[in-house]
C-alpha cells in the first residue's frame, strides 16, 4: 500500500503542481492527457510523472493515458483535500490580511477561523468577515474551534513561543512564515515557508542566466 511506502519530499513537492495543472485542464474540460502531454505543460519528463504517480498506484491506463476529473480527484485525495481544516492567522499585518483574503483556500476545504495580533488598532476589526481577536483569547478558541492548522505571521522573536502554546492546546500544524525555522516535538507538522529566500532564489537564477548569456548583471560582489 502506499501508506507503507517513504514518499520522496521532491514527489510530495511536485504534487500540488499536478493538482493546479490538472485543475487548469478540466476548466477547459480536457478529459484525458497522456503523461507526454502532461508532461509538455509542466516542463516535467514524462518519465518522472509516471515514476512520481506510481509511487501512488500509477492511476494511468496503457494507451489511453490519465483521466483528467479522476486524476486531479486521488491527487486531492493524496493531499487530504477532501478533508476540511480549521485554520487560524496569527499576525494580522499586511501578510496576515493577505492570507486572509485569499479565497481560494477555502475552495481547498482550509476554513479560516479568525485572527490574532497584539495591536489595539487592528483588534476588533474584520478581516473578510472574520475578527481580529486579542492574544489573551487564543488558548480558549483554539480549544473551542477545533483549530487544526495555524499560521504565523510574526516577528521570529516571538514565533517560537507562541508556536509552543498552540501545540499544546492542540493545534497539529503549523504554517509558519516568521523568518525562522520552527522545530517542535511530538507528532506536529511544520511547514516553514522563507519568502525572502524565495526571492533570493529568484535573484541567483536570473543573475545566472545573465552570466550564462554574456551578460553581466548589475549586482556589485565587492
Amino acid at each position: 500500500m502506499c501508506e507503507e511506502k517513504q514518499i520522496s519530499a521532491a514527489v510530495i513537492r511536485r504534487l500540488p503542481r499536478y493538482y493546479r495543472y490538472l485543475g487548469d485542464l478540466l476548466e477547459k474540460d480536457v478529459v484525458r492527457i497522456s503523461s507526454r502531454e502532461l508532461s509538455e505543460k509542466m516542463k516535467v519528463t514524462a518519465s518522472q510523472i509516471r515514476q512520481d504517480l506510481n509511487n501512488f498506484g500509477g492511476f494511468g491506463q496503457q494507451g489511453y493515458g490519465y483521466n483528467v476529473s479522476y486524476l486531479y480527484s486521488e491527487i486531492g485525495k493524496i493531499l487530504g483535500l477532501d478533508k476540511s481544516y480549521n485554520v487560524i492567522i496569527i499576525g494580522a499585518g499586511h501578510l496576515g490580511q493577505a492570507i486572509a483574503n485569499y479565497t481560494d483556500f477555502e475552495k481547498r476545504g482550509f476554513k479560516f477561523r479568525a485572527l490574532f495580533d497584539i495591536d489595539p488598532k487592528v483588534i476588533g476589526t474584520s478581516i473578510r468577515g472574520m475578527d481580529v481577536l486579542p492574544m489573551s483569547q487564543l488558548e480558549s478558541f483554539v480549544k473551542e474551534n477545533n483549530i487544526n492548522i495555524a499560521a504565523l505571521t510574526l516577528p521570529k522573536s516571538k514565533a517560537g513561543a507562541v508556536a509552543s502554546d498552540l501545540v499544546s492546546w492542540g493545534v497539529k500544524a503549523i504554517w509558519n512564515f516568521a523568518p525562522t525555522d520552527l522545530n517542535l516535538s511530538g507528532d506536529v507538522v511544520v511547514e516553514n515557508v522563507h519568502l525572502a529566500e524565495s526571492l533570493m532564489r529568484l535573484s541567483y537564477n536570473m543573475n545566472a542566466a545573465e552570466s550564462k548569456d554574456g551578460r553581466k548583471g548589475n549586482i556589485s560582489w565587492s
